[in-house]
């Protein structure tokens, strides 16, 4: 059975940081992506990363947030710093196994996703 749990999400103020885990087990996966979510609004990309370590990110993290993965422990991170109130959301991990040769930045591209970790970053 695949699963995929993140943790790491929290309070925390604007100008702090976080940093979020996704661990995944059942499968060993090419593709690792993070998203969110806020209310009212679609699921939006924030990073991915490749099997091969190729990085991915949305313009309004780049710089703020790195995406790593450790794949002997089948486990992708999301640093995030510089967190600003505008990052509040509910925080997916998605995964997949295969090896885009595009940048995997839509929901549709992955076929497995955790159940959320939420970040609240107050003013």
């Amino acid at each position: 059975q695949v699963q995929l749990v993140e943790s790491g999400g929290g309070l925390v103020q604007a100008g702090g940081s976080l940093r979020l885990s996704c661990a995944a087990s059942g499968r060993t996966f090419s593709t690792y992506g993070w998203f969110r979510q806020s209310p009212g609004t679609e699921r939006e990309f924030v990073a991915a990363i490749t099997w091969t370590g190729n990085t991915y990110y949305a313009d309004f993290v780049k710089g703020r947030f790195t995406i790593s993965r450790d794949n002997a422990k089948n486990t992708v991170y999301l640093q995030m710093n510089s967190l600003k109130p505008e990052d509040t959301a509910v925080y997916y991990c998605a995964a997949d196994q295969t090896n885009w040769d595009f940048a995997p930045s839509a929901p549709s591209q992955y076929e497995y996703w955790g159940q959320g970790t939420q970040v609240t970053v107050s003013s």
